[in-house]
């Protein structure tokens, strides 16, 4: 566990990351307050994302979406509106010293107190040829609700952002022929009492990346040995991926309604029941077929 001297450990005597740190959380009180900050806690407060006394486990992987994240809850802490409480916690699945470090450095200079356990996922799935990628994330999750009941906490936050939510839709229509999205928050059903909630809800990609480079901050994208191996797929050293398809394909769409990423998050917001032809309720298919020549149903309509 990191704690207050984390700021300390990783001074060379060259950098100070105090004054590195204010300069990092004057910029989401002040140039990027209404894109970063004002849509956090709307988000939290809109979803009810937080009630007194709740203590989260602030999930960090290295990301600049989770790093934000746990800057963002810092920031929250220091309004006290809602009493609550932190933990920041980084689980290592299997990182490699270069990619620790960083996470480690990155954490010092945002000066966040994380507490770092680790986990051998990374050999659990390496040879894993069908789907490592999905089983991966079940192993990180479910370290993820342990470590953090271990800790006291009933809450575990994910750094997943508005873009993630309509990818998530799009993915959903176009590769799993459902209509589904990312919840802001949800019940465990493997850890009576936990929550998983998602305050980063409201808040886009494209701001989230203009505080980075503002703040030259270099956080890890992808770090699986996996990832690191197919890394020269692309010019830019992406790995080209379904979600990356629907990143582009939201892009170019941009170009012809500006406002298509939000009509697709509205999209799960106004969904009429009346106007559906078959859904699914708890794992069981219902067809409008059932209430169509009954007048007394309220999904019963007429044109």
């Amino acid at each position: 566990m990191y704690d207050k001297g984390l700021v300390n450990k990783f001074m060379d005597g060259k950098i100070d990351y105090a004054e590195k740190t204010a300069a990092i959380e004057l910029s989401i009180r002040k140039k990027y307050h209404s894109e970063l900050f004002t849509k956090f806690a709307k988000g939290i407060t809109k979803y009810e994302l937080l009630k007194p006394g709740d203590k989260v486990a602030v999930c960090i992987s290295g990301g600049k979406d989770s790093m934000l994240m746990a800057l963002l809850f810092k920031e929250l802490k220091k309004h006290n509106k809602i009493p609550f409480e932190v933990v920041n916690m980084v689980m290592d699945p299997g990182y490699n010293e270069a990619n620790r470090k960083k996470i480690e450095e990155n954490a010092a200079k945002m000066g966040l107190e994380v507490t770092i356990f680790e986990t051998d996922i990374f050999d659990s799935v390496y040879n894993i040829e069908d789907s490592p990628c999905y089983l991966c994330a079940r192993m990180r999750r479910g370290h993820l609700y342990t470590k953090a009941r271990e800790l006291g906490c009933n809450k575990i936050a994910l750094g997943h952002h508005f873009d993630d939510v309509i990818e998530t839709i799009l993915m959903g229509m176009m590769y799993g022929g459902q209509f589904q999205t990312m919840m802001p928050k949800v019940h465990s059903s493997n850890f009576e009492g936990m929550e998983l909630i998602r305050p980063m809800y409201l808040v886009r990609e494209e701001d989230i990346i203009r505080w980075k480079n503002y703040n030259e901050l270099d956080f890890l994208a992808c770090a699986c040995r996996f990832t690191e191996e197919h890394t020269s797929a692309n010019e830019d050293g992406s790995v080209d991926s379904k979600r990356q398809e629907i990143k582009n394909l939201i892009k170019n769409l941009k170009k012809i309604n500006p406002y298509v990423d939000s009509n697709i998050f509205k999209s799960a917001e106004n969904v009429n029941l009346q106007t559906v032809v078959k859904y699914k309720d708890k794992g069981i298919h219902h067809s409008f077929m059932e209430w169509y020549d009954d007048p007394k149903s309220y999904l019963f309509w007429k044109e």
